[in-house]
């Protein structure tokens, strides 16, 4: 059998958002009425990533959880905030012109780092369900991360359960 939701998200303007889509996941499993099987959290978005991570308990001062400020902080090392034009490769001239075409702005356009992270860490998580339930452990929590800090926009996450 397979069961198919959608979650719709809000994003921040100017900050990494993490969205803890976990009782969301949960109750779109439940509705499936699989019990057996796994469910897949996934992104089409190319600027977005799901993880897997325990809760950290502690936030940090920028009001995210501890470890998820220390993914922005890796992910900035890795993968600098594009603060200036020039800074990539990406956006060229031809990307530019195809953004305005569509109405984008060049600001916008200027998110490559979100597209690496994205790269880096990937767009979908897989988790076994056991007994009707994620197998996610005591802590495990799952997160919708967009990276892109261009500007708040709406997200969709897709979860589909597959298995009997």
């Amino acid at each position: 059998m397979i069961y198919r939701e959608t979650i719709t998200l809000q994003s921040n303007h100017r900050a990494v958002t993490f969205h803890d889509v976990t009782d969301q996941t949960k109750a779109i499993v439940k509705r499936s009425g699989i019990q057996n099987g796994i469910v897949v959290v996934y992104s089409h978005h190319t600027t977005c990533s799901v993880i897997t991570q325990e809760c950290a308990f502690d936030m940090s001062m920028t009001g995210l959880e501890t470890l998820q400020q220390d993914l922005v902080d890796v992910m900035d090392k890795l993968a600098p905030l594009c603060t200036r034009e020039g800074l990539y490769l990406h956006p060229g001239p031809k990307a530019l012109a195809f953004a305005e075409e569509h109405g984008e702005d060049a600001r916008g356009c200027h998110n490559t780092d979100a597209h690496l992270r994205s790269s880096i860490i990937g767009r979908s998580e897989t988790i076994v369900i056991v007994d009707g339930q994620p197998d996610l452990g005591e802590f495990g929590r799952i997160h919708f991360i967009d990276f892109d800090t261009t500007r708040g926009r709406k997200r969709v996450a897709q979860v589909m359960v597959m298995g009997e």
